[in-house]
């Protein structure tokens, strides 16, 4: 697994947590009474400013978001909303984590309109791209792969050697 310097995980989760951040409200707008998903962004943030990293509340953090997601299901935007938070904050355990982040919120989006995925992943692809310093930009968005087949988005992660 590829080792990334402290700052770059850093960087990685802050902005996994904005790539969820962007979804969150497909998930609260479904389920507006579990703050679980947000609990997790929010988790996610502290450690990024601060850098006290407690593993049972990022761990747990980051399970209570998929268990959000697993309470989701039959929503597809709102599930993949509330996994992009569950893996930003666990990107303070294991960077590649922030993958996931980006990965689930695409998956969302597409999730959230598919009439309009095309167009709207795309765009959020580009958001998020332009969010990653040059330095990170080509080796995480090359693993974040769309296709488009019949106007049907597909959203992948490329784990290749070291990931």
């Amino acid at each position: 697994m590829k080792k990334y310097s402290k700052q770059d995980q850093t960087t990685m989760a802050a902005w996994a947590a904005d790539c969820a951040d962007r979804v969150l409200p497909l998930f609260e707008r479904a389920y507006p009474e579990d703050d679980r998903p947000r609990r997790a962004v929010e988790t996610a943030r502290t450690w990024v400013r601060t850098g006290v990293f407690r593993m049972a509340e990022i761990r747990g953090a980051s399970l209570a978001a998929h268990a959000a997601a697993r309470d989701a299901k039959g929503n597809d935007a709102a599930c993949f909303a509330a996994r992009a938070t569950g893996q930003a904050v666990a990107t303070a355990h294991v960077p590649q984590h922030a993958y996931g982040g980006a990965y689930y919120a695409l998956k969302a989006i597409a999730a959230a309109d598919p009439a309009n995925a095309v167009a709207n992943v795309a765009r959020e692809r580009a958001w998020q791209a332009e969010r990653l310093p040059v330095g990170l930009r080509e080796e995480i968005m090359e693993r974040i792969v769309v296709v488009e087949r019949g106007g049907v988005v597909s959203v992948k992660l490329r784990k290749v050697e070291g990931f």
